[in-house]
């Protein structure tokens, strides 16, 4: 529920809260709060059923959390990344190289030079 936070984090910010809002006022808040947590959460959550009535059933499996950019950004950056797995990367299946298609060095044999690029 907290995600990163850790134990010595959250009782600095229950004291910082406490000496903030005073001893008096804290409960009065927390339950504000919680009650303003809740009500984005129901918000959020009648946004995503409007959002799937409304674009029908051609769209029933969408998957909102995809749409997500960090989930975006993982998925597109971070995954299927791998050469030798990747379909799209293996053009040249001969024996030997790479599946991206350039073999590798021998020992002591100089990289490749372009004259053009430099």
């Amino acid at each position: 529920m907290f995600g990163s936070l850790g134990w010595s984090e959250i009782l600095l910010l229950f004291v910082v809260s406490l000496v903030v809002f005073g001893p008096d006022k804290l409960p009065q808040v927390a339950r504000d709060a919680g009650r303003m947590l809740r009500q984005v959460r129901e918000m959020a959550q009648g946004a995503r059923n409007q959002l799937r009535s409304e674009l029908g059933p051609e769209f029933g499996d969408l998957d909102l959390n995809s749409l997500n950019p960090k989930t975006f950004v993982r998925k597109h950056l971070f995954e299927g990344d791998d050469p030798f797995t990747d379909p799209l990367r293996m053009a040249d299946p001969s024996p030997g190289r790479r599946p991206g298609g350039s073999a590798p060095l021998r020992d002591g044999e100089p990289p490749p030079y372009d004259t053009e690029a430099t």
